[in-house]
């Protein structure tokens, strides 16, 4: 868990959550991040069991990356509403009371 909370960990998932892609299409896509930076957490997600790199050697998200993938996807949905300025109405129609 403490891997998900440092820098560009969440974001690397994000990227893998549209597909495989080798280490350069990665890096070109997280503009921000150092190719060492990036090296090294991905070395960290592919111990950790979130990332695998396949035959080609493109990295994609595992089995359990894609169900964190999931699990977050709530999450960004949350904030995107949050950030649009919209709040959540706590007893939407049809819903618990």
């Amino acid at each position: 868990m403490d891997l998900l909370g440092q820098r560009w960990s969440l974001r690397i998932v994000w990227e893998l959550e549209a597909g495989q892609m080798g280490f350069l299409e990665l890096r070109r896509r997280m503009n921000n991040c150092s190719s060492s930076m990036l090296a090294e957490r991905l070395r960290q997600l592919q111990d950790a069991g979130v990332v695998e790199k396949n035959a080609k050697r493109a990295y994609e998200l595992s089995f359990a990356g894609i169900r964190l993938s999931q699990a977050l996807e709530s999450l960004w949905d949350w904030s995107r509403v949050w950030a649009s300025g919209e709040r959540f109405d706590p007893f939407p129609p049809g819903g618990p009371q």
